[in-house]
């Protein structure tokens, strides 16, 4: 059973709530934000700007959902390239309240099957904190494996940090 489907205008109100209650949680894991985010109008705005690049193709925005159906995270398959590559990369978070349940690695599981599947892509490629041992785990478990580090990779929390970067094939593609 899926536990993802695409974004829409309307979740800016549940999301708002969300990244409001989840701020002090998600901020060691995340870019530096601005009041305005964590308002329906900033969340409304970052749904906006998600689903124009949706439209575009370059980008697949998905809501996480916990058993009930209720929005409790997002996760992206980001910055799809086409041509030779064939590639995104994947970001994703889920409420505190939420962790522990097997959704991310179940959503890590829908864009994968999204991804390779319905898009045709042959990489997706994900990057974590050096110490982001559960996001790490979420990712090995749906067969990403570390190959690199790379230093000063990301701007979390207001600084440069370093990261681990994963990379899922798609078998079937390379088999090709």
């Amino acid at each position: 059973m899926s536990v993802t489907r695409v974004v829409s205008l309307d979740d800016a109100v549940p999301l708002a709530r969300l990244v409001t209650a989840n701020r002090d949680y998600l901020a060691p894991w995340s870019p530096l934000q601005g009041d305005r985010y964590f308002t329906v109008a900033g969340q409304r705005e970052v749904l906006a700007r998600d689903l124009a690049v949706y439209e575009r193709g370059g980008m697949l925005p998905l809501a996480i959902l916990d058993a009930g159906g209720a929005l409790c995270g997002r996760i992206n398959l980001n910055t799809i390239v086409r041509g030779a590559a064939q590639c995104a990369s994947v970001g994703y978070w889920v409420s505190e309240s939420h962790t522990g349940r097997g959704l991310a690695s179940a959503a890590v599981a829908d864009a994968i099957g999204v991804g390779f599947g319905e898009l045709g892509l042959h990489r997706l490629d994900a990057a974590t904190l050096l110490h982001n041992t559960p996001s790490q785990r979420v990712l090995m478990r749906n067969g990403f494996r570390p190959f690199a580090v790379s230093e000063a990779y990301l701007k979390i929390a207001g600084k440069w940090q370093d990261h681990i970067l994963f990379t899922l094939l798609n078998q079937e593609q390379s088999a090709r």
